[in-house]
């Protein structure tokens, strides 16, 4: 029998960790601000009606209704359809890769912020003592490995231990785990908001997060930012959602549930938001300059702003340093272990493996690939899979999925099952939303990402490196997706609980 959830509060726990993740700390916040300030929210509203719920209600419906991973949930949807489940196993075996890179920087800092270890130059400290990167890039020898940064060995492995045991324990371990450390992120996200907001300065920088730019609604650009970011937020086109949502009953709410996790991930993001944008504003007012040229987003926020930041608090900046990387670090493992076990359960799926080996396999696997990204030039390597995972390979999941589900197999039957057992009914506007809003909204994407990486490389790397670590990575994805759909399912006894 398939493994299942203990209790409904678990799945939504487990949802909420897996969509909450470093993005809504060190992402969300630099789109606001960048998308036209408060006005952000109008089309950041929009995008998750029309895209974020919709999208969410159907890879639980998937996972639920066909009692499966990804790949034999869209299997039984429609036999032709497997491979796409396979492209969103294989991106998330690709983000788990160099996610638990992160979780390594992240142990790094919190080690090193008992004692403010980065001291005054937080930039030298994270590239030169912690990624030892200066080397590559003092030879410009961009894509070389030029070994591993020694800092970083202990992290990475204590990071995958955790990811290992978290998913060797099955669905019941998951479920306890998550139950503290999807909590803990969002309660200290609230203690660094509240010292945020008291700090002097934080006025200035909240003005600058909040302060709507309504001419911005006007650009088309701002429109498609909101739903990137719902896009990549929610964790949707990974395969986390389908297999999650395979270990609930058959009589679980969905559209509940869905709203839960929507919600809260929002909700998340907001409050990050408060707690960057006064923090930000602070560390303006205590250099003299104004809070535009004090933001910062991805790595640089995290790892280099903010730990200048924590430099200048007037109160026990190391507790706050201590509180800021254990947030870091407890938004990455939910992610991560989410991601492995989607990975690991489209896998027993397929073979009829055991999840203890089948854990082993995967994350033994992950770990080996993830010593690229901590080798002296990972960062780049780090830099360069991950836009072209999150702008191409989930990008045309998310499409297919619409596509194939709202057009194949058929929106309505989606809708029909969802009201069967929801509490909450939705109406028409969901087969609208699936079979037209967001793959229009998708195309747009795709389109707009070729345009520009056929006029220039990504952030000019050499051509080797866009071949291996781009384009040549989505052509192994597509293959092997394609490959994998043509290998036998090994039948069990389970595979007679979804329905086909």
């Amino acid at each position: 029998m398939r493994e299942r959830w203990t209790w409904r509060g678990a799945f939504v726990v487990a949802a909420i960790g897996s969509a909450v993740g470093l993005g809504n700390i060190w992402r969300f916040p630099y789109v606001v601000y960048n998308s036209g300030g408060g006005a952000f929210l109008i089309p950041f509203l929009v995008a998750l009606l029309t895209a974020g719920i919709p999208l969410m209600m159907l890879e639980f419906t998937l996972g639920k209704r066909f009692a499966g991973a990804a790949p034999l949930a869209m299997k039984r949807a429609g036999r032709a359809f497997e491979f796409v489940g396979w492209w969103a196993v294989f991106a998330g075996f690709g983000i788990i890769t160099y996610y638990a890179a992160i979780l390594a920087w992240s142990l790094r800092y919190l080690w090193g912020a008992f004692t403010l270890e980065w001291g005054a130059d937080a930039g030298t400290y994270l590239y030169d003592k912690v990624l030892q990167l200066m080397p590559v890039l003092n030879a410009g020898a961009y894509g070389s490995l030029f070994g591993i940064s020694t800092p970083l060995i202990a992290g990475f492995i204590l990071s995958w231990l955790a990811i290992f045991f978290i998913v060797y324990s099955g669905i019941k371990g998951v479920g306890k785990v998550v139950m503290i450390t999807m909590p803990l992120p969002f309660i200290l996200i609230i203690i660094l908001m509240i010292r945020g907001i008291t700090l002097p300065g934080a006025a200035a920088g909240l003005n600058f997060y909040l302060k709507p730019n309504f001419a911005a609604l006007a650009n088309y650009q701002v429109w498609l930012a909101a739903y990137g970011q719902v896009f990549f937020s929610l964790s949707l086109a990974m395969g986390i959602l389908i297999a999650y949502a395979s270990y609930l009953p058959k009589d679980a709410d969905i559209s509940n549930n869905s709203l839960m996790t929507t919600s809260m991930d929002a909700l998340t993001a907001f409050i990050a938001g408060i707690a960057v944008f006064s923090t930000t504003g602070y560390m303006a007012a205590q250099l003299g300059v104004p809070v535009q040229d004090a933001v910062a987003s991805g790595p640089g926020l995290a790892f280099v702003a903010f730990p200048e930041a924590i430099n200048m608090m007037p109160f026990a900046p190391a507790l706050i340093g201590v509180i800021f990387f254990i947030t870091i670090f407890t938004l990455g493992i939910d992610s991560a272990f989410s991601l492995t076990e989607g990975v690991v359960a489209a896998v027993m799926d397929k073979f009829n493996l055991s999840r203890k080996f089948t854990s082993i396999l995967i994350s033994g696997l992950a770990f080996l690939v993830g010593l690229v990204f901590i080798s002296r030039g990972g960062l780049l390597w780090l830099d360069q899979v991950d836009y072209f995972l999150n702008n191409f390979v989930l990008v045309l999941v998310g499409l297919l999925t619409c596509l194939v589900i709202g057009w194949g197999y058929g929106a309505h039957k989606i809708r029909e099952h969802i009201n069967e057992v929801s509490e909450i009914k939705i109406g028409i506007w969901f087969d609208i939303c699936i079979k037209f809003i967001t793959p229009i909204i998708l195309i747009i994407l795709l389109v707009l990402n070729l345009r520009e990486r056929i006029l220039a490389p990504y952030e000019g790397y050499p051509a080797f490196m866009q071949i291996i670590g781009g384009w040549g990575m989505l052509a192994v994805i597509i293959i092997l997706g394609i490959v994998f759909m043509f290998i036998k399912t090994k039948e069990t006894p389970q595979d007679e609980e979804g329905e086909v």
